[in-house]
């Protein structure tokens, strides 16, 4: 097997007296969807807060390929390769996609001292992309606030991949989109591991985490308390998992 792109060892995150991750081990493959399972509270946001440079580790160590890294804030993590697709979505509705994508990055040139933005060059490269993940968008100049739910999702996930992120996060993406724009965000997600990424999802859809993932890990009151393959698991076992009616979690849990 390949080297990880991402090792979490020994990752323990404390505010205070509380505990809201607790000694975490996990690797994150390119090419892989890896989705993050639990309750509200398990430790799944706290973590990829950590994986995303929001949060210092209070102990634990993070590799990325293979190099230890240290976070002090989101852009040190964008800086490795690593982008956040939060539920947000942080997207400006009165700028056009192509605005959006560069944000922040724009392309420019200068004439005589003066900037100006590359303004087709910015809107082929968006036109690629977008072409790239069949993301049935037409025309890159298009205002964000046009578009639907799923479309906005796959500016998101432009943008990302206009910053080379090698690693891709993605919170809740298909939270209240209708079935259709489901089906296409989750195709979005397939399509970015199929081009070399590794997708990290969060989601609470058991049914779309089945349908799109290669690997589920399960969190349960900041403790990592099962990894399964897709093949290797159902629904049912994963569901008592998260509930904490598996025998493998109240054996665990007692000898807390």
């Amino acid at each position: 097997m390949t080297e990880p792109f991402l090792l979490a060892k020994g990752i323990t995150k404390r505010f205070g007296a509380l505990t809201a991750l607790s000694n975490v081990d996990l690797e994150i493959r390119r090419g892989e969807v890896l989705a993050l399972l639990g309750d509200n509270g398990a430790g799944k946001s706290t973590f990829i807060k950590v994986l995303a440079g929001a949060h210092a580790p209070s102990d634990g160590q993070l590799l990325v390929e293979g190099h230890p890294v240290s976070f002090n804030s989101p852009k040190d993590a964008a800086a490795a390769g690593i982008a956040t697709i939060f539920q947000e979505l942080a997207l400006s509705e009165n700028l056009s996609i192509a605005e959006n994508v560069f944000l922040g990055r724009e392309m420019k040139r200068s004439v005589f001292g003066v900037p100006f933005l590359k303004r087709a060059e910015m809107k082929k490269r968006v036109g690629d992309l977008l072409v790239e993940l069949d993301a049935h968008i037409s025309d890159p100049s298009a205002a964000v606030g046009s578009l639907s739910g799923g479309q906005r999702q796959a500016v998101a996930i432009c943008r990302a991949l206009n910053l080379n992120a090698k690693m891709v996060i993605m919170d809740e993406p298909t939270a209240a989109l209708a079935v259709a724009e489901t089906r296409k965000v989750l195709e979005l997600t397939r399509r970015l591991a199929t081009r070399g990424c590794a997708v990290v999802l969060i989601s609470h859809n058991i049914s779309d985490v089945f349908e799109v993932a290669d690997r589920m890990v399960v969190f349960r009151r900041g403790r990592k308390v099962a990894e399964r393959l897709r093949d290797q698991t159902t629904p049912e076992e994963i569901v008592a998992f998260i509930t904490g009616a598996h025998a493998d979690v109240r054996a665990l849990e007692k000898t807390r």
